[in-house]
């Protein structure tokens, strides 16, 4: 017999087993001889008020033996004869479109310009250290996207887009920790995630698919509207009649591209900020109203949504236990971003804290689809520029941010290619500047303690989500323009995060395959 329930209990009895049985046998009134075993489902903190609490959602087993059933590898078929579906980038957009593709029976073939996820490290490494910026290898392109490096969080609030569960559990197969599962907020961390990404590259390939490495597409080949192919910037040319874009939020070249084929695009609204770090403990301090975090508590997350004159200002992306990385695309821009490893053990909290733009602060952006982009692009060159041309990024104290101070010094934080002190005023227009100042004094009403010149402002936090959308049509997900062209994914504006990518994918493979059965 099974039996399903929530409860609250404290952080101790949520982690040691035999404390969590005797409370559900005292609150469920089921002797304790007669449990044999407790499954959790789902588990969240509540730490609203000072004494923590987990929630708990659990399967209670009563006099039935427990067996675990594994999650496997669904039994994809071959496609190695089957026709060609080219997919261009091999974020989760395109690994899971990629896998969609199998399961319906055609070949996927992966086009992405950078390494695989085991060389784009040493890129990375030449990023940090010597502020070498290889345009096709770099922490938002390479094998996996960006998320691969760049954290592995996998929360969504996109539930009405799709089957969240069955992306977690095809992560899960492929290596993730059934963990995942359980957590409100699921988390991998970008120190196991390669590895996850590297299998399900080998179960393509297994398949019958093909992932091309070192590939930039160059060029779409378009017959009568629709699409009839591609070029790469190595001379290759790759026939095929269905075409899925899901080269991510940073292609810029791919945005110009299409706008030189007068493919049509269209500017889109999007946030920028900054990436504030402060100790970890002062944040767990904060958020747990305790001195020190318990033993059984993970370092705290936060999150904090407000309106500065009209206009939202909200913490993106935040990073408990991270490390703030460098992620330009190219080089004369700095560009940051945070991550986590899966312990989350890193001594510093970071966020981007961000600011809501809207389609009227692109000047010129009425006749130009690439007027976000242009701004964006602004605010980071002229932070490479104000850091001294290198990939040392400007930074402020927050209180010395707040109070238009520059900060006479600057401690060492986990940006490693280094910090350089600057007045912010200097790299973000007026309105973007002064909400923020006005912004995190609103933060500090939300969490006493948050504005502390203990954390530095690191700019710009600029690639929260794509400047541009492709249009699409809502049904067939076909480019509203060209047949057989699928945007897809951050980039093409219909995504944002890991999952929900990854749920975009797989719809944008279906809709190809529906596409390709009717046109047979």
């Amino acid at each position: 017999m099974r039996y399903q329930f929530q409860l609250q209990v404290s952080p101790e009895q949520a982690a040691v087993k035999e404390k969590l049985w005797k409370v559900v046998s005292r609150k469920s009134d089921i002797p304790l001889s007669e449990i044999s075993h407790i499954e959790i489902l789902k588990r969240s903190i509540d730490a609203r008020q000072k004494n923590i609490k987990i929630n708990l959602k659990l399967e209670v087993y009563i006099n039935e033996a427990f067996q675990k059933n594994k999650i496997e590898i669904p039994d994809y078929q071959n496609v190695g004869d089957k026709e060609e579906v080219i997919i261009v980038g091999a974020g989760p957009a395109g690994l899971f479109a990629a896998l969609k593709c199998i399961e319906s029976g055609l070949k996927p073939v992966i086009v992405e310009r950078g390494k695989d996820v085991r060389s784009r490290r040493r890129d990375l490494k030449a990023l940090n250290i010597e502020h070498i910026v290889n345009e096709d290898s770099n922490y938002c392109f390479g094998e996996g996207g960006a998320g691969t490096y760049s954290d592995g969080k996998l929360y969504t609030r996109s539930k009405k887009r799709g089957d969240v569960d069955r992306i977690l559990k095809l992560l899960v197969a492929f290596g993730a920790t059934p963990e995942i599962l359980v957590e409100a907020h699921p988390h991998i961390g970008t120190n196991k995630l390669p590895a996850i990404i590297a299998d399900i590259r080998e179960k393509i390939i297994s398949c019958g698919g093909e992932v091309l490495f070192n590939s930039r597409l160059t060029d779409i080949i378009i017959k009568n509207n629709e699409v009839a192919g591609i070029q790469t910037l190595n001379g290759e040319t790759i026939k095929a009649r269905k075409l899925i874009l899901a080269t991510g939020h940073s292609a810029r070249d791919i945005f110009e591209l299409l706008h030189a084929k007068n493919i049509k695009i269209e500017a889109k609204a999007f946030a920028l900020g900054v990436r504030v770090e402060h100790p970890q403990e002062l944040i767990d301090k904060i958020q747990y109203k305790c001195q020190t975090r318990g033993e059984f508590l993970p370092p705290s997350p936060y999150s904090i949504v407000k309106q500065i004159d009209g206009r939202g200002m909200y913490s993106f992306c935040m990073c408990p236990g991270g490390i703030i990385a460098p992620c330009a695309t190219a080089p004369g821009e700095v560009v940051t971003n945070g991550w986590s490893p899966s312990k989350r053990d890193q001594p510093t909290a970071n966020s981007g804290i961000v600011v809501e733009l809207r389609l009227s602060d692109f000047a010129g952006v009425s006749a130009n689809p690439l007027a976000a982009m242009e701004f964006q692009k602004k605010i980071e060159q002229k932070s490479w520029e104000e850091a001294g041309k290198t990939q040392r990024v400007p930074a402020q104290r927050l209180m010395d941010f707040t109070n238009g101070k520059l900060s006479e010094n600057l401690p060492l934080t986990s940006y490693k290619p280094g910090v350089t002190s600057v007045e912010l005023e200097r790299v973000f227009p007026a309105f973007i500047h002064k909400t923020l100042q006005a912004g995190f004094k609103e933060f500090d009403k939300s969490m006493r303690g948050f504005l502390t010149n203990e954390a530095v402002v690191h700019a710009p936090e600029s690639r929260t989500s794509s400047p541009v959308r492709i249009p699409r049509d809502p049904y067939t997900f076909e480019h509203i323009q060209i047949k057989g062209l699928y945007p897809c994914g951050e980039g093409a504006g219909y995504a944002g995060g890991i999952v929900s990518a990854a749920i975009d994918g797989e719809k944008c493979a279906e809709k190809c395959a529906e596409s390709i059965k009717a046109q047979r």
